[in-house]
C-alpha cells in the first residue's frame, strides 16, 4: 500500500502522514460511559419495529450489547491500511488541519478525483471503493488520484471557527485549496453525496479548477415547467418517497438548522443518545439495513472525535422549514461536466428532468436498488458510474 502513498511530484505542499491511534484512556472512558448509559423505558412508540416513530428500543438494546463488545482497534487498523494524511489549509484568516485518505497514482495522465461525504457519513463511506481500486489497479495503472477528505468539523479535520459563521462556501474554498496544494491546480473532478453534493455544486460554480462533477444526491423543490410525461414510473415512486421524507422524516434537519446548539450538546453527552440519533438514519435511509459493524464504526468515530456538534453547521444554510434542498440556487448552477446517479431508496430520489434544471447534465443513470449511502451500500455500482462518467467527459 505504501506505493499508493507516493505524493505527486508537482505538489505545492507536502502533507504529513497520519495514523489513527486513539489514546487507551479515551477508549476506557468511552466504554465506561457506554456501560453506564441508560436506555429509556418501553413505550407504545418505541415498541414499533417498522421505524414509523423512529428507532425501536429493541434495536437500541441489542446494538448496545454489541457495542460494548465492539473493538475500535480493528476499525483503526482498517483506516490505517490506506494512506492517511493531514495538510494545513488557510481560509478566511484561520488555518484548518484537513485530514484525508488518498490513493496517489503514478500514471502520468491520472485524473484527480475528490470524493466528498456528508452527514451522518464520514470518510469511511468510501473505504470499499478505495479497496476495489487497490485490488483492480497498481500505482502504475490506477487511472485516478483519489482524495477522500474529512470535511471541516468531521473526524480528524479541524472544527469550524468559533468567531465567525462558517458555510458551504468556506468548505468549498478549503477543499479547492487542498487539491491545488496537492498539485491538481490544472483541474480535477468532484464526486459527492449529501452535504458533499452541495459542496460539489458550490465548487463547480466558484472555481475554474473544477472540471467535472458527479453527484448521487440532488434534493430540491419541484422546478417549474416539468411535464408528467418527463417523469418515469420509477422516478414517480422516488418522488413519493421524497414527499414522505419531507412530511415525516425531516424533523431532524429542522432541529439541526434551528437549534444546533441544543441538539449538539445533548448528543455529545451520551453515546447511546448519539447511536439512536444516527442509527435511525442508517436504517431509514438505506435500501437494506447495513451491517451493525458499519453503523458502530461511524458512530464510534463521531463520538471519539466529537464530530456531531461540530458537523451540523451546514443545516442552518441548507434547510428551510417546509422546503427541501438548495440545489436549485441559480448561482450554484453547474456549468461544468455534470453527472447524476439515481438510487431509488435515497431519502429523496430526484428525477432526471428535475436535475437537468440545476446544471448541464450530461450523464444520468438510474439504478434499481441502493439508498442514501451509495458509496457504502453500492461501491461497485457507484464506482462504475463515476468511471463511465469520467470516461465520457474528461478530455
Amino acid at each position: 500500500m505504501a506505493s499508493f502513498a507516493i505524493l505527486p511530484a508537482n505538489r505545492k505542499s507536502t502533507p504529513a502522514p497520519f495514523t489513527v491511534s486513539v489514546p487507551e484512556q479515551q477508549l476506557s472512558d468511552f466504554k465506561t460511559l457506554l456501560k453506564l448509559s441508560k436506555i429509556g423505558p418501553k413505550t407504545y412508540e418505541n415498541e414499533m419495529t417498522d421505524g414509523q416513530f423512529g428507532i425501536s428500543r429493541d434495536w437500541l438494546v441489542q446494538a448496545k450489547v454489541e457495542w460494548e463488545k465492539w473493538d475500535w482497534r480493528k476499525c483503526e487498523d482498517r483506516i490505517n491500511s490506506f494512506p492517511n494524511f493531514t495538510l494545513p489549509i488557510k481560509e478566511g484568516g484561520d488555518v484548518f488541519n484537513i485530514h484525508f485518505m488518498a490513493l496517489f497514482s503514478q500514471k502520468p495522465d491520472a485524473i484527480p478525483l475528490l470524493c466528498l461525504h456528508g452527514w451522518p457519513g464520514n470518510f469511511l463511506e468510501f473505504y470499499s471503493i478505495l479497496e476495489i481500486l487497490t485490488q483492480r489497479y497498481t500505482p502504475e495503472t490506477l487511472p485516478y488520484h483519489v482524495i477522500v477528505p474529512s470535511l471541516p468539523g468531521y473526524a480528524f479535520s479541524s472544527p469550524p471557527p468559533l468567531a465567525r459563521d462558517f458555510q458551504l462556501q468556506n468548505i468549498a474554498s478549503i477543499m479547492n485549496t487542498l487539491m491545488i496544494e496537492l498539485g491538481f491546480g490544472n483541474g480535477y473532478a468532484v464526486q459527492g453525496g449529501d452535504i458533499g453534493s452541495k459542496v460539489s455544486r458550490v465548487m463547480a460554480a466558484t472555481f475554474d479548477t473544477v472540471k467535472a462533477v458527479h453527484i448521487n444526491f440532488c434534493i430540491m423543490p419541484e422546478p417549474e415547467g416539468i411535464k408528467d410525461s418527463q417523469i418515469s414510473d420509477v422516478e414517480k415512486e422516488g418522488l413519493k418517497r421524497a414527499d414522505t421524507f419531507l412530511k415525516l422524516g425531516s424533523s431532524y434537519a429542522l432541529q439541526h438548522a434551528t437549534k444546533p446548539s441544543t441538539i449538539g450538546l445533548v448528543l455529545a453527552s451520551n453515546p447511546i443518545a448519539l447511536l439512536a440519533w444516527i442509527g435511525e438514519k442508517f436504517l431509514a435511509w438505506t435500501d437494506e439495513d447495513p451491517p451493525l459493524d458499519e453503523i458502530l464504526a461511524s458512530v464510534t468515530l463521531y463520538w471519539l472525535t466529537e464530530t456531531f456538534p461540530r458537523s451540523i453547521y451546514p443545516y442552518r444554510q441548507l434547510f428551510t422549514p417546509g422546503v427541501i434542498g438548495a440545489h436549485e440556487k441559480p448561482e450554484w448552477y453547474i456549468k461544468k461536466h455534470f453527472g447524476y446517479s439515481f438510487f431509488p431508496k435515497e431519502l429523496a430520489p430526484i428525477p432526471q428532468a428535475w436535475a437537468e434544471t440545476t446544471g448541464t447534465l450530461e450523464f444520468y443513470r438510474q439504478h434499481e436498488s441502493g439508498g442514501h449511502f451509495a458509496a457504502m451500500e453500492k461501491p461497485e455500482v457507484l464506482l462504475a458510474d463515476v468511471e463511465d462518467f469520467l470516461q465520457q467527459v474528461w478530455k
